[in-house]
């Protein structure tokens, strides 16, 4: 038997919109960890339409709030990070998500075999594929689950 993305996708999964606020986002990140009982480390973002237009991650939030030179930082003593890490706080709320979003996305369909996902994951350093079918959204395949379902086959489980 053939194993494939429709096997080990997720079809309930929670989105972002392209004008929400980084604010907006985070609410839902924190709404889909409690929804999905695991932590949500990036989400999908679609259009109006229901279209894949991007995807965002905490690293990308991160990385907005973290200073361009904090290399440079390291040597200064005197310098209030709290007072800048509140400021970044407070001024990166108002971004959008569209400004942060990755647009450049790598997309499979619901008959990827399996180990090709396993082999875009390790090559691409992915943790989560969206599955298109006639260019509509339908799934998303987290690197965890793809994980589990190997480990728990025939010759891989623990006992």
């Amino acid at each position: 038997m053939t194993v494939t993305a429709r096997d080990v996708m997720d079809t309930v999964f929670f989105t972002l919109r392209p004008g929400m606020s980084v604010a907006e986002a985070v609410k839902i990140f924190k709404l889909a960890s409690e929804e999905q009982k695991s932590k949500s480390f990036g989400l999908l973002v679609t259009n109006d339409q229901s279209e894949l237009v991007g995807m965002v991650s905490m690293f990308d939030i991160l990385l907005l709030l973290r200073p361009k030179h904090i290399h440079i930082w390291g040597e200064m003593n005197d310098m209030d990070v709290a007072g800048f890490l509140d400021e970044s706080c407070q001024r990166a709320k108002s971004v959008r998500v569209e400004d942060i979003m990755t647009t450049d996305l790598t997309s499979i369909t619901p008959d990827t075999q399996l180990l090709f996902i396993v082999d875009i994951m390790i090559r691409k350093h992915m943790r989560r594929i969206p599955v298109l079918e006639d260019g509509k959204l339908i799934g998303i395949v987290y690197i965890s689950r793809v994980f589990y379902y190997l480990m728990e086959r025939p010759g891989c489980e623990t006992t």
